[in-house]
């Protein structure tokens, strides 16, 4: 594929917000066929298509063809969250001696940034296209720059924010997704992608038989509200075993509502690591789908990953492919550990005045 054959980057149409606000989406492609679609609504990933053998594609990644269902009906189908991902306890943290109150909306906790988070705003999008720009024969790197500043108490967090989200589609079929952030006072910061996957296509079943790999010993195990009790476990012997390829399945029963938890990636995986502008992104976790061979490799530089087996999908939401029923997308979002501004002992998830937060996520599709 030569660069005149690379169709430019330009935003499409993706409706209007119930405000009035203009949403666009861009069409990422790489040399292989393998498209992502992108939308400044919640710096959120649409579609992720990648073709098979015959050359037909199929959208692995669960979500809406219109605006409407995201505002209305969307679990963060592939958006950016944030301001800090996953639960704060009690809707509530203290920080330098002073004590902030969130938006309670997920039983007694804060969950995903509040009630209108990162993934519900509208940010700015800049298109790019590093192999044609650099006048290389072929797209190495085609993506979008997003952007957002969060207001100093916006969802009653603290400080003025800026952000910045870049999807990266790569000719090595890898979705790249770099974060960068700056405040001007002292706050949290957990950022991470929500995208539900199914490697065997949108809809077309559950994700029981998936094949799980998961980088990690130990995991934060959490009370009925599902928020970390401070602790590290060794998941060796238990249900949350997933350190050897199983099915995702094959003790989803013995965990009391499905899988929704964070496991503590090892830091020294033994799987040659990517590198990312001298950035070492370690490989968290793996999925295999039998039928189709259709592998999904997971690497980030993010100390933990909440594995989540669509356990609230209940059939309501009709989107890409059908209806999403139970179990019928996972999840695997790479962060901070859930709660940690209650948790000493976590990482450390506080963004100070002059230093950058930086995080990198790829997910890489392998075909059989």
């Amino acid at each position: 594929m030569n660069s005149e054959q690379i169709t430019k980057i330009t935003p499409k149409s993706f409706g209007k917000t119930a405000a009035g606000e203009e949403v666009k989406y861009f069409e990422l492609k790489n040399k292989h066929g393998m498209v992502a679609e992108v939308a400044n609504y919640g710096a959120t990933l649409l579609r992720l298509l990648v073709p098979d053998d015959a050359g037909s594609t199929t959208n692995i990644v669960l979500g809406f063809d219109n605006m409407a269902q995201y505002q209305k009906e969307s679990p963060y189908f592939g958006s950016t969250v944030g301001r800090v991902a996953n639960r704060i306890a009690k809707g509530e943290f203290e920080l330098d001696s002073k004590r902030y109150k969130l938006a309670v909306n997920n039983g007694p906790n804060t969950l995903h940034g509040g009630i209108k988070g990162f993934d519900k705003q509208i940010w700015e999008a800049k298109p790019f296209d590093r192999g044609l720009e650099s006048g290389l024969d072929r797209g190495l790197e085609r993506g979008v720059v997003f952007n957002y500043i969060s207001d100093d108490m916006e969802e009653g967090f603290p400080g003025k924010m800026s952000v910045t989200v870049t999807y990266t589609l790569t000719d090595d079929d890898e979705l790249r997704i770099d974060y960068e952030a700056m405040t001007d006072k002292p706050t949290p910061i957990n950022l991470t992608n929500h995208s539900y996957f199914n490697l065997a296509g949108a809809g077309s079943s559950d994700i029981l038989s998936h094949e799980l790999t998961i980088y990690a010993d130990k995991y934060t195990p959490v009370d009925d509200t599902l928020i970390p009790v401070g602790t590290l476990e060794a998941v060796s012997n238990t249900s949350m075993d997933f350190k050897t390829a199983t099915a995702i399945g094959a003790r989803i029963d013995q965990v009391k509502g499905g899988y929704d938890h964070n496991y503590a990636i090892n830091q020294n995986v033994s799987a040659a690591p990517k590198q990312v502008s001298n950035t070492r992104v370690g490989l968290a976790a793996e999925v295999k789908e039998p039928k189709s061979g259709r592998r999904l490799m997971m690497y980030t530089t993010e100390p933990g990953v909440q594995f989540y087996s669509g356990n609230f999908l209940d059939g309501s939401a009709v989107g890409n492919g059908g209806a999403y029923k139970k179990h019928y997308g996972f999840c695997l979002e790479a962060q901070h550990f859930p709660d940690s501004v209650h948790q000493p002992a976590f990482p450390n998830s506080i963004l100070r005045p002059g230093d950058t937060y930086r995080q990198t996520t790829i997910y890489q599709i392998l075909q059989k």
